[in-house]
């Protein structure tokens, strides 16, 4: 894991009054904006930086709309950042393995990368075997989206990001004008608002694949994970759904109970070199608990929720487990799967979702 320290900026676009003690009061710059590099084909890429009134911070640029780093504080009240990160533009776009970004059109799988919708069947880019994985070979994780102006909400840190992924583009149907809203709150809270639409019928799951690292390096396998779920979606050897809703009890799956990730991870072997499964979540569109994430060394704790009906744990198998991916989103490979909810988006109709990352410490 890269450990970079927070730059200091010039210039803020919004700043309040912060009371420190009773004889020392300094500004809060909330929003922050710098360069951050230039991409190969030239386009600008900013750095925006979130900050609260407790000292968190989140770092965001707006290349694949990406949390660069997140800063939160242990159980002494220290600062780390805890995301799997890199320092330069160049490193993001020319492989840098563990970028939180923002993945779309369809996150996670789309098995024979291809599709059919009334009637018409979509050829999709093929990038992993002869399937479709996170978006295809330039989804929205190798964007540059465009940053829009918002006004914070009372005691919130907010940036939005933009992006218009043109009718056919990595063969998905419809020009979808998608929307991301990251806000950073006074209660140590990350909130990801997703927003989308389509002038054609099409399909989106959007998620933000962040690698999790609380401890600020080192291995994730201590850590403790407790996942509300009682059943998830089993795959074929290329990890495509079956199809199937299956019970966890009795699997090397099960985190109903807090549970430390790397005790069972073994028995995942050689199938997989670690976890990389779908949780089902309870139905309906209202927020939900997903997961908490427990660090015993430094105490810090991540707890997630959302409206989506899905969680993928991942637990950076291709990194040697430093980290854990909590990616809320909606089961993979639906769109082959009517038993699954759909992730068909219609004209006049708006793809509307949001997950909530509340950090604490004990």
């Amino acid at each position: 894991m890269t450990h970079l320290f927070t730059p200091t900026f010039a210039a803020g676009l919004v700043a309040v009054s912060l009371s420190l003690c009773p004889v020392l009061a300094k500004t809060l710059i909330r929003v922050e904006q710098t360069n951050f590099g230039i991409t190969q084909d030239g386009l600008l890429v900013k750095l925006i930086t979130l900050s609260n009134a407790t000292g968190m911070s989140a770092q965001i640029i707006n290349y694949g709309a990406i949390i660069k780093e997140l800063h939160a504080p242990d159980r002494k009240g220290v600062f780390t950042n805890i995301l799997l990160t890199t320092d330069s533009l160049q490193k993001f776009q020319h492989g840098f393995a563990g970028s939180a970004a923002i993945i779309g059109r369809v996150a996670n799988r789309i098995g024979n990368a291809q599709f059919e919708l009334d009637g018409t069947t979509h050829k999709l880019t093929v990038n992993e075997k002869k399937n479709t994985l996170h978006g295809g070979i330039k989804g929205f994780a190798q964007a540059v989206w465009t940053i829009e102006n918002i006004q914070s909400k009372l005691g919130e840190s907010s940036v939005k990001l933009t992006y218009l992924s043109r009718d056919l583009e990595e063969g998905f149907p419809g020009n979808l004008k998608t929307s991301v809203t990251y806000s950073l709150t006074d209660k140590n809270e990350l909130r990801i608002d997703y927003q989308a639409e389509t002038d054609k019928a099409t399909v989106v799951n959007l998620t933000n694949h962040a690698y999790w690292n609380l401890a600020g390096g080192g291995s994730c396998l201590d850590s403790i994970l407790w996942i509300p779920s009682k059943s998830y979606t089993p795959t074929d050897a290329e990890l495509i759904p079956t199809g199937e809703v299956v019970t966890l009890q009795g699997t090397p799956m099960d985190f109903s109970k807090p549970t430390r990730i790397g005790n069972r991870i073994e028995q995942l072997k050689p199938k997989l070199n670690g976890y990389d499964h779908n949780y089902v979540l309870i139905k309906g569109k209202s927020m939900k608990m997903a997961a908490r994430l427990f660090e015993p060394s430094s105490g810090r704790i991540l707890e997630v929720r959302t409206t989506q009906p899905a969680i993928q744990l991942y637990t950076g198998n291709h990194l040697g487990n430093t980290a854990v991916c909590l990616e809320t989103q909606h089961y993979p490979d639906a769109i082959h799967h009517k038993n699954f909810p759909s992730i068909i988006l219609r004209p006049k109709k708006i793809f509307n979702e949001t997950t909530l990352f509340t950090f604490l410490s004990k």
